[in-house]
């Protein structure tokens, strides 16, 4: 015991690669963060056309694209369109803006499929009763519909972030020193293998925990709700 501590110790501390892995964990959130706000509104556009499309043919040819983008970003593995971005789309750019960027287009294609869900589950007698009140189709899905499908929604968004953060791991492809990176390059400059992997796979695991326990609050709180 005493001898794994010195060399955790040797690792992190006498070395200063801990300040180095504090970085990439902030990185690692960054991108997380950045990814799952440009997520969130790719997937809430795509997810209302898709939904107005259903009644209004003008919105038809809209919403094929919208098919066509989910259909192409969900089917490119996110390493191989994260190189995509870096070499060949955005090659003046840093790594971080370009791994957001990337995340959130390829998590906004997640992300439609899971908002428009959330507005199929509330009752379309809503939406005719918003109209009778005179309400513009766009008022009533920011005024009734929209605030309805929050509960449906907020899960599952909890869950595509889980989901995004772990995704976040390959970011080291475009040079980006994100947690695991970090943990690999302490690995290679101080020859210990276990400590940095075993630090990097804990703080991946912590967070995710956290995460989900605050999830899982979150979604008793809603049923609650429901129930008054």
């Amino acid at each position: 015991m005493n001898a794994w501590l010195q060399k955790l110790h040797e690792t992190f501390i006498e070395s200063g690669y801990l300040d180095f892995m504090f970085e990439g964990l902030k990185n690692t959130v960054l991108i997380t963060l950045g990814a799952l706000a440009i997520g969130i509104v790719i997937g809430s556009l795509i997810a209302i056309i898709k939904y107005f499309a259903e009644d209004t043919p003008a919105l038809k040819p809209a919403a094929v694209v919208c098919d066509v983008y989910v259909t192409v970003i969900r089917g490119i593995p996110v390493v191989v369109l994260l190189l995509i971005f870096f070499f060949v789309i955005m090659t003046a750019a840093d790594g971080i803006p370009v791994a957001i960027i990337t995340f959130g287009i390829n998590s906004g294609a997640y992300m439609a499929e899971l908002i428009r869900s959330g507005l199929g589950a509330v009752d379309k007698g809503q939406l005719e009763a918003a109209r009778s009140l005179g309400m513009s189709k766009t008022q009533a899905m920011r005024k009734v519909i929209f605030p309805q499908a929050i509960r449906y929604i907020l899960p599952a968004i909890g869950n595509e972030m889980i989901a995004l953060l772990k995704e976040t791991s390959v970011a080291g492809y475009v040079a980006v020193v994100d947690l695991t990176r970090a943990g690999n390059l302490v690995r290679n400059n101080t020859h210990d293998a276990f400590n940095p992997l075993m630090v990097v796979a804990l703080t991946y695991l912590l967070i995710v925990v956290l995460l989900s326990r605050l999830l899982k609050i979150l979604e008793r709180r809603l049923k609650r709700n429901d129930k008054r």
